[in-house]
């Protein structure tokens, strides 16, 4: 039998890779202006597009789905051909994989400076961009698959286990998550409430990190290590170990974002252990990686891409220390809202995910060119300037983190906060932010040295563009063939590995989901919580449009220092009528859950109009443009009919008069405002946000009011 000659798709290799790079320098340039807006808001530039709290989804968006999400299909494109020893199943299919991702990604771009989001983290996107989303992930699904079938190579090998898990886990997060009622062509509410819509999202947002973040790139660190350093894989048995512990364990630990919420006791504690748990597998990982390169550190110490994957692997051990440890009750309570969180987000992404990236990069390109890299110099320089803007950036947000979450717990001696003004520590930090930018800054520019570095490289090659490559057909297996253990069986056999990993992840996602979402019980119900009305929810929707959950949370943890700062602790049937829920995930300003009657309408008003006449020295963008715009109530009748068909008791026809009522409760809140000299118009939008405002937390003191 004679091999069959093929060739290589590197075109769309090629493609995903400047995707890469220029989504990269895009994604990490906003999110060095978000930097800078956190100690210098006048680099909100003055206009409603560019505030903190519009284009942060955009920078974490850009990051995560245009930057990531191009080098994980650079990187798949590349390894599958040749691990199977065929060419990808459809060049079409690869080009609509490639142009609708880059579409999906350039709607993020437009769709979310005009504050058009649900909200919820990591899964910004309204609901048109979701069902593409799906759709391009169905078509790589399909090409992939077909690649898988029609591959030349029996055996499967690790690097495709985590490339099958990876497509099966994120199509059911993605799903699962974007179960939301349009109102209109760019807005929709979610179908979960509260606590409920908070498990969900937090099982997504986690995940998203376990199954976009973590197992592509493991499984592109099983395929390019090895590579780069022409050596087998450590271990063959620990790969297997750590590939099904890591998605057996991963999918449990969402609930340890919302530790000291309303979220029942039994599943925050599902959520701390297995996250403890976490920890073997993450590190059976790093281990087999770095241990991969045994015997060959003389090499590491000459080759600069194989520091760029050390350090990369290194970043992934010390991330996945620290997230089990701040999963800890203890620990949590002092760093959780803090910035110490963004400190160990970022150590992940700009070492594990960033630097992994880089040395795929350097690795890979100079390959499909048929050259040498251009300068192995700016390499090096990339590399040392990288690693000192992740110093940088992860050591003042370290600082900063615990001396935010230390100083808003600390009493006098007398037993009264020490700084009972929020904004006391939000000042003290701000030499963090301004290194942080620094470090930012470090990094960026590293990034653009790359970018000149390949695009020579580029240059003195030429792309070829179909590599040719022979490789014996797959010839059908005698059936009493045997070859040894039940999981070299199984890697013969993708659908049954797909099926295998499906379940596996499905465990964890029923025992903690269902009984949250399907039993009532579990979120008990408070009488005097009211659905808002028609003006206050759409204060809330111009809440959630300008992003102020990106920097306030609306939940009061059970500590004497929050009770003592906002109020009294927050109940899980508060937020029965809160699609989405608002939570939040930090806290660059103070909670909101208490806010309503701690302040005048006219407060509220200056606040909004300049925060620093109210606030000296408060880092919170000017919102003048609420001032003047006038608040769009077409959409009222839209908004309450589907309130009232994801549960919320608004009474039957009421959509009808609905405007009306929200007539009648601006006039009066504008007529608040004149008795103190703040003459304006009842239809602008800061009357409803105020309404909105006015509203937090007031449910629960008249409450206690009537029980008096």
């Amino acid at each position: 039998m004679q091999p069959e000659k093929f060739y290589y798709d590197n075109k769309i290799v090629r493609n995903f890779g400047i995707a890469t790079v220029i989504w990269g320098i895009i994604g990490m340039t906003v999110g060095l202006i978000v930097a800078i807006q956190l100690y210098s808001p006048g680099m909100n530039m003055g206009n409603q597009y560019t505030t903190f709290g519009r284009i942060r989804p955009l920078h974490t968006n850009a990051v995560i789905f245009a930057f990531v999400g191009n080098a994980i299909f650079m990187g798949v494109y590349y390894s599958l051909q040749r691990l199977l020893k065929a060419r990808m199943f459809s060049d079409l299919l690869s080009n609509i994989h490639f142009w609708g991702w880059q579409l999906i990604i350039v709607s993020a771009v437009i769709t979310l400076p005009l504050g058009l989001t649900t909200s919820h983290e990591y899964a910004e996107l309204e609901w048109p961009i979701d069902i593409a989303i799906t759709v391009i992930w169905v078509v790589f699904g399909i090409n992939m698959f077909g690649t898988i079938f029609k591959r030349r190579e029996r055996h499967l090998y690790v690097a495709i286990w985590f490339y099958i898990a990876t497509f099966v886990t994120i199509a059911v997060l993605h799903i699962v998550n974007s179960f939301e009622l349009p109102v209109s062509a760019f807005k929709s509410y979610m179908v979960y409430a509260g606590v409920q819509d908070a498990l969900v999202q937090w099982w997504y947002g986690h995940n998203a990190v376990a199954f976009f973040l973590t197992t592509p790139y493991l499984g592109m660190m099983y395929y390019f290590l090895p590579k780069m350093a022409n050596r087998p894989i450590y271990s063959y048995k620990l790969s297997i170990l750590h590939f099904w512990a890591l998605i057996f364990i991963y999918i449990w630990a969402g609930p340890h974002h919302l530790l000291y919420t309303t979220l029942p006791g039994w599943a925050q504690s599902l959520g701390i252990a297995f996250s403890i748990m976490l920890i073997a597998p993450s590190w059976g990982g790093m281990i087999n990686g770095l241990l991969t390169l045994r015997g060959a550190w003389d090499k590491v110490r000459d080759d600069v891409i194989l520091k760029f994957m050390v350090v990369g692997l290194t970043a992934y051990g010390m991330a996945t220390f620290e997230g089990p440890m701040l999963s800890l009750k203890q620990v949590n309570a002092i760093g959780h809202f803090t910035d110490w969180i963004i400190a160990h987000v970022h150590v992940g992404a700009l070492g594990w995910n960033g630097f992994l990236t880089f040395a795929i990069l350097y690795w890979l390109i100079p390959r499909i060119y048929k050259t040498q890299l251009y300068s192995k110099k700016m390499a090096s320089f990339h590399f040392w300037i990288g690693t000192l803007g992740i110093l940088f950036y992860a050591v003042p947000m370290y600082w900063a983190g615990f001396t935010q979450g230390l100083m808003l717990k600390e009493f006098t001696p007398e037993g009264i906060l020490k700084y009972p003004n929020f904004l006391e520590s939000t000042l003290r930090i701000i030499p963090m932010h301004v290194m942080r930018s620094v470090g930012g800054g470090f990094y960026l520019l590293g990034v653009i040295v790359m970018a000149y570095n390949l695009v020579r490289t580029a240059m003195q090659g030429k792309l070829v563009a179909n590599e040719a490559a022979h490789a014996m057909a797959l010839a059908p297996l005698p059936k009493a063939a045997k070859d040894g253990t039940w999981h070299r069986t199984l890697e013969r056999k993708p659908i049954q590995l797909m099926i295998a990993a499906l379940i596996v992840i499905l465990i964890g996602t029923f025992v903690e989901l269902m009984p949250t979402l399907t039993i009532s019980s579990n979120i008990p119900t408070i009488a005097a919580v009211k659905p808002y009305t028609p003006l206050e929810l759409q204060g809330r929707d111009l809440y959630i449009r300008e992003g102020c959950s990106n920097c306030h949370s609306q939940t009061v943890r059970p500590f004497r220092s929050e009770t003592e700062r906002y109020g009294e602790y927050s109940k899980a049937g508060e937020f029965v009528y809160d699609h989405p829920f608002l939570w939040g995930s930090k806290r660059t300003g103070p909670d909101l859950a208490r806010e309503g009657g701690k302040y005048g309408s006219a407060w509220h008003y200056n606040h909004l109009m300049d925060p620093r006449l109210m606030s000296p020295g408060s880092i919170m963008p000017n919102y003048d443009w609420l001032l003047t715009q006038t608040l769009d109530t077409t959409t009222t009748i839209a908004k309450i009919n589907a309130m009232r068909k994801l549960g919320v008791p608004y009474a039957p026809g009421y959509e009808r008069i609905a405007n009306s009522d929200l007539d009648k409760q601006a006039k009066e809140i504008a007529a608040n405002l004149y008795t103190d000299h703040i003459k304006i118009k009842n239809d602008k939008e800061v009357i409803a946000i105020i309404a909105y405002l006015q509203r937090l937390g007031t449910d629960i003191k008249a409450n206690k009011t009537a029980n008096k």
